[in-house]
């Protein structure tokens, strides 16, 4: 059984993160200095999922506003996908938001991501509107998803049988 780790996002991880953007969207991604400044912003929660060797696997951003929380961004090293660790992550910040008393979850896909919006479904995400010519690379679409309220009973049991299943997996990780 591999270990994984869920950490706080660091300066020292954004050489690793940087690497895994560039592998992700290499014609169109974020900065070094972009995510230097989201480690400055007190409104971001930024984590890493990383190996037993410290290798940055995956990472997710989000801002907490108020009673909402946007998920910036979210990705995962292309060696590493369908082993569930965006799900750890996700699961990462929406303990977060109910530790922060944060009710709903944002963020923008884009529409021709079909393996995202089904991971994001899965959490009940559900599409709300669309963003035109969102992104710049190639002027595609987003789809604006939001959650229910996660404090509801639905959204609420839904997460923990997501918890229980992604424990059975063949990682285990640190909380």
């Amino acid at each position: 059984m591999q270990k994984v780790e869920i950490t706080r996002m660091t300066r020292d991880d954004i050489d690793g993160v940087f690497a895994v953007e560039e592998m992700v969207r290499p014609e169109h991604h974020w900065s070094k200095e972009s995510f230097y400044g989201e480690l400055s912003n007190k409104l971001a929660y930024y984590y890493c999922v990383k190996d037993e060797n410290g290798k940055i696997l995956a990472f997710l951003g989000s801002w907490q506003i108020l009673e909402e929380s946007h998920i910036t961004t979210l990705a995962v090293h292309p060696d590493y996908r369908g082993l569930q660790l965006a799900q750890l992550l996700i699961i990462k910040t929406i303990e977060d938001c109910y530790k922060n008393m944060v009710k709903y979850i944002t963020l923008e896909v884009r529409e021709s991501n079909i393996a995202a919006i089904s991971l994001y479904e899965k959490f009940l995400f559900s599409s709300v509107g669309m963003r035109k010519k969102y992104y710049q690379d190639n002027g595609e679409n987003a789809l604006i998803m939001f959650t229910q309220n996660i404090w509801y009973d639905t959204f609420k049991n839904n997460f923990e049988k997501i918890k229980i299943s992604i424990n059975k997996v063949k990682y285990s990780y640190d909380k």
